[in-house]
């Protein structure tokens, strides 16, 4: 017996060989080697599809209208396969509690509130979300790897980043947005897929990752991007997870590049930050009335809120007309707009699930012999909190994929931990 499983130590979550006591993998899927390990493979396949495209929605919308959700979709059919004929269900975690029932308070409002002209096309947006979350909980820990699902993940954000550095300057762009309509909404994809680089393990492809990463949220102009930036790097600091010579390097190619479009596209860039000025002003102000329209509803409707859909609908009235040109808004703020919509039950359960998340994520860094991946999933989603403040993000991946890999990194930890234990029981 090795000297970790005498002591008790889990191990590692992230990899995919910690044995057990059959010296099979820990999260090793039983079955011939088949049909269930031919799905098996397509599942570990579809996870890591599943969260490398969903930064490039916009460019798979451009080829076929449905191409978007294809990925997540076979995703949910193999492993719903996958599971049957292994007649296995799911691990049980607290977050599957949490999410059941935020599900439950969702179709609720929905049903109350199904005539609205939003209410179903956003139920059915909110619902995928849920159930991915759960498929990919299940899947990263048995099947795939965290580490590869992270390693997807930042490689679709370094594509959308290229794809948008390459349109900044093919297209003369001011704003770089890329594969998405809102040049804020990359930055958040940007951001929230620039601190996993630190869990990566080659030096230079690292390097270059966090470069291109940075340098795309950079010439998003994002303000919201660029706190959430801030604070996800001054968690890897605190955590030691970055040193500062790496980090001063990463620095320093950044304005390199910066000296470079300044002598290159000076007009461009010029032109860029006016804009980027002149609308800032105006997003403020925007955004405040839409906050104050969000809180009204919220104590009008507290028990159900207004509906999935349902600050779009009702925001001229709540604001009363305060925008002319704009009658059908987003909150421009994760927190406010479902707890708008699905009133205070629904928003007690989204804040409990963000908790619930941060304190597993937490008990997982403490335990694990190797935390720096935790680590930087962490400041992941840290960099999502803050970036959603000022944006509206529940219907976007990076927040849902956190949660999954931290609940799946849980339960590989409590998995390994049964399974040392168990020679001391016998």
């Amino acid at each position: 017996m090795t000297d970790r499983v005498a002591s008790g130590r889990p191990g590692v979550p992230w990899r995919s060989g910690a044995s057990g006591a059959s010296g099979r993998p820990v999260g090793w899927v039983a079955g011939p080697a088949g049909v269930e390990g031919w799905l098996a493979g397509l599942v570990r396949v579809l996870a890591c599809a599943t969260v490398f495209a969903a930064p490039l929605e916009g460019y798979l919308l451009q080829v076929h209208g449905h191409l978007a959700k294809a990925p997540s979709a076979l995703l949910v059919l193999a492993w719903a396969v996958l599971r049957a004929r292994q007649r296995r269900a799911p691990e049980p975690h607290p977050a599957h509690v949490v999410l059941v029932a935020l599900a439950v308070v969702l179709l609720a409002s929905w049903a109350v509130h199904a005539g609205g002209p939003f209410a179903t096309g956003y139920a059915v947006r909110w619902l995928p979300f849920l159930l991915i979350t759960v498929v990919l909980i299940d899947v990263v820990s048995r099947e795939a790897p965290l580490r590869a699902v992270l390693v997807a993940t930042v490689a679709g954000a370094v594509v959308a980043a290229v794809g948008a550095l390459a349109g900044l300057v093919a297209e003369g762009q001011t704003r770089a947005a890329g594969p998405l309509e809102d040049p804020n909404d990359l930055a958040y994809f940007l951001v929230a897929a620039l601190p996993l680089v630190v869990a990566l393990r080659h030096r230079v492809p690292t390097a270059v990752a966090a470069v291109v990463l940075a340098a795309g949220a950079a010439a998003t102009f994002s303000r919201g991007g660029a706190l959430a930036l801030t604070a996800a790097v001054a968690w890897l600091l605190a955590r030691r997870a970055v040193p500062l010579r790496a980090l001063a390097g990463g620095v320093a190619a950044l304005a390199v590049l910066g000296v470079a479009a300044v002598l290159f596209a000076g007009p461009e860039l010029d032109r860029a930050v006016r804009e980027k000025t002149h609308v800032a002003g105006t997003n403020v102000d925007t955004r405040e009335l839409r906050w104050q329209a969000a809180a009204r509803m919220v104590a009008e409707h507290p028990v159900l809120g207004v509906g999935p859909g349902g600050f779009r609908e009702g925001y001229p009235a709540a604001s009363n007309n305060a925008e002319i040109d704009e009658q059908t808004p987003v909150a421009h703020n994760m927190y406010l707009e479902v707890a708008a919509e699905l009133g205070v039950p629904g928003f007690a359960l989204f804040a409990a699930l963000l908790v619930l998340t941060a304190a597993t994520g937490e008990r997982v860094r403490r335990t694990t012999d190797d935390p720096l991946p935790i680590v930087a999933v962490q400041a992941s989603l840290i960099a999502v909190v803050v970036a959603s403040t000022f944006l509206s993000q529940q219907y976007y991946l990076p927040l849902w994929s956190l949660v999954a890999v931290v609940a799946a990194a849980d339960l590989r930890l409590r998995r390994a931990s049964d399974v040392a234990c168990a020679p001391r029981d016998q």
